[in-house]
């Protein structure tokens, strides 16, 4: 069953230098239960497109374009009180930094029964005593040791991965139909990263909630997400299964991006960058849209087309396509990259990801 369907959105900021497209033209599906994993370099549109879904976007932003249906009905056509009690019931957000989520004056206990407390799927407030106890529940369920104890602390007597599972027991208060976990790995160290990721994928399992990954390295989401959709210059160039993308990738970015994972050869010298940096989303510079593929002045594999006509995206399978003109029947043959190919397998291998049984 669909449960989140994005039609054909555009997401722009007015700013002093002009106006910032953001995101352009963007469509995807989330399914129940499924976890789809949003990939691409800071500036992609991966954190815009989803604060569109949370309608949270600043004063600066519009949506100029585009529908977002929720269980089939078109979140962006809500108003006031309709917006409010959207977030947290219906759609739920795991930011990066928890410090930037808790309160540092108040007592993490009090802030996640705050959150039951104004559930507006309950249709009544909870008294002291049962928004009391199901806030030990969801302690002891995100993994926090000796719930009663702690139900009394503070934010800072917690260590950063203590922090992010207590943010995550936060949202989870309301048993939101979709989380959105925006990198919340990023801060915290690798044993910890892989301890997260474990603890969100038992939790959708518990709740069956549907998840949105949010995230720059596609490492991270190797043995997480069900799909992936790999975004550049606001827009999706590719998305399929996750082993498709990991093992048949199509797109030179996404060769770039895998190309990039960090070498567990301890002979390898250097690491591989893609070269040049994205492009600037202002006014839209020439050289976008409606003319050119954005990603042509990094690609080595760019052919005419691609300073001509901006690339569709092409079917490759049933569940997996990608924005690149090498896929045209008339373009030439082109052969991955033979590092890439060692690189990924080496990845997927030996990743800490994989050995912590993720």
């Amino acid at each position: 069953m669909t449960r989140l369907e994005v039609k054909n959105l555009s997401v722009s900021f007015n700013t002093y230098e002009g106006r910032l497209q953001a995101v352009r033209n963007l469509s995807f599906t989330l399914e129940a239960g499924e976890t789809l994993a949003l990939v691409g370099e800071s500036g992609s549109g991966k954190t815009v497109t989803c604060r569109s879904l949370m309608r949270l976007l600043p004063k600066n932003a519009s949506i100029d374009s585009g529908e977002i249906f929720l269980d089939g009905r078109d979140i962006l056509t809500l108003r006031g009180r309709e917006i409010r009690e959207l977030r947290g019931a219906e759609i739920a957000m795991v930011f990066q930094d928890p410090m930037t989520s808790l309160d540092p004056t108040m007592r993490i206990g009090n802030q996640i029964m705050e959150a039951l407390r104004i559930d507006r799927r309950q249709r009544r407030r909870l008294s002291y005593r049962e928004a009391r106890k199901r806030t030990l529940e969801l302690l002891d369920m995100v993994g926090i040791e000796n719930p009663e104890g702690r139900f009394h602390q503070y934010p800072h007597e917690f260590s950063g991965g203590q922090r992010q599972r207590i943010v995550i027991a936060g949202v989870l208060a309301c048993n939101p139909r979709i989380l959105i976990a925006d990198e919340p790995t990023t801060a915290l160290d690798v044993t910890m990263q892989a301890q997260i990721i474990d603890l969100l994928k038992e939790l959708q399992r518990k709740i069956d909630t549907s998840v949105i990954f949010i995230t720059h390295d596609l490492g991270v989401v190797a043995n997480v997400a069900d799909r992936v959709a790999v975004m550049y210059a606001g827009k999706i160039v590719e998305i399929g299964l996750s082993e498709e993308i990991f093992y048949d990738p199509r797109h030179p970015y996404t060769w770039g991006l895998l190309n990039s994972l960090p070498s567990l050869d301890e002979t390898a010298k250097s690491l591989y960058t893609i070269p040049g940096s994205p492009p600037s989303l202002l006014n839209p510079p020439a050289g976008l849209t409606p003319i050119g593929d954005p990603f042509a002045p990094r690609n080595p594999y760019a052919l005419e087309v691609d300073r001509l006509r901006e690339p569709p995206l092409f079917r490759v399978s049933d569940t997996h396509y990608a924005a690149t003109w090498l896929l045209d029947p008339r373009s030439p043959p082109v052969k991955r990259p033979e590092a890439l190919e060692k690189r990924r397998r080496e990845y997927l291998e030996r990743s800490i990801y994989s050995s912590a049984g993720l």
